[in-house]
């Protein structure tokens, strides 16, 4: 489950935009577990989340200045 940035970097930004909210999704049903016990994967999901917004959000800046 863990992706890199090197392959999110190879991600189209559509694929980047379906693969955020597909994790958001999943974060949801692994909330409901997490009261059962075990946040890791949760910590894991968000790591991925937010450098998938880091990686886009540079992208844009590198466009704006060119």
């Amino acid at each position: 489950m863990a992706l890199k940035a090197k392959d999110i970097k190879k991600m189209s930004k559509e694929d980047r935009i379906k693969q955020i909210s597909e994790l958001k999704l999943e974060m949801i049903k692994a909330r409901g577990n997490a009261a059962k016990g075990g946040t890791s994967k949760i910590k894991q999901m968000k790591k991925i989340i937010a450098r998938i917004h880091t990686i886009n959000k540079s992208e844009s800046e590198e466009l704006k200045n060119k």
